[in-house]
């Protein structure tokens, strides 16, 4: 199981573009889609990976950004309506994708009719948004400081880390697991990283995708 997934952003405004980062230090591969000129500029000046200008209710511009291909698609513009449309063409194209619509009014029961999640930004915000659209196996909890976040991350089958002890997996420094299995006592050295098990771990931007690649896979 690989735990790098590819994840496509519509929308660059504040909450897109922070949930894209968050994204990419877990190790995802993240393609922005922006139709503003100045802002795809702005990214492109602070981001390395793909920002791709257009509209992306157009199918012939999430097809550019991979749909056929992509895990998951998050439509975090500021409006509702636009972030629908987003992801249904999404779905259309590629039925297997996950959908995620930023909404600002309504009930989310009457959106989760036609998206896998949605997302409230007064609430949620990017680190909420990353989590619904790569699921439960990894959330961020909380940003600790500017340079540390705390996650809720489930081990893979398969993964190197998975059913060693602690003491026997050579994690990157800026890693710390703080809870054993589902959180139920601190970790020890002699705490087994369980398959489908839950650990909360402390982790710096810089290793999180490195930290992730033991635990996931």
């Amino acid at each position: 199981m690989t735990t790098n997934r590819d994840l496509i952003i519509a929308g660059g405004g504040r909450v897109g573009f922070q949930t894209a980062e968050l994204l990419a230090d877990r190790g995802h591969d993240v393609t922005i889609i922006e139709r503003d000129t100045r802002v795809v500029d702005d990214i492109a000046d602070q981001w390395m990976a793909t920002v791709i200008e257009g509209d992306a209710t157009n199918p012939a511009i999430i097809e550019q950004a991979g749909v056929d291909r992509a895990d998951g698609i998050a439509a975090l513009t500021g409006e509702t309506g636009l972030n629908l449309a987003v992801c249904l063409a999404a779905a259309e194209l590629t039925p297997s994708i996950r959908t995620i619509a930023r909404i600002d009014h309504g009930v989310r029961d009457s959106y989760t009719r036609f998206v896998d999640a949605v997302v409230f930004p007064e609430r949620a915000g990017a680190r909420v948004a990353a989590n619904e659209i790569i699921g439960d196996d990894v959330q961020t909890l909380a940003d600790i400081t500017g340079d540390l976040e705390l996650m809720l991350v489930r081990v893979a089958d398969g993964a190197p880390a998975a059913g060693k002890q602690l003491r026997d997996v050579r994690f990157p420094a800026g890693t710390v697991i703080i809870s054993g299995a589902d959180g139920q006592r601190i970790a020890r050295p002699d705490t087994t990283l369980t398959p489908g098990s839950r650990y909360i771990i402390a982790v710096e931007p810089d290793v999180a995708g490195e930290a992730m690649d033991l635990i996931q896979g």
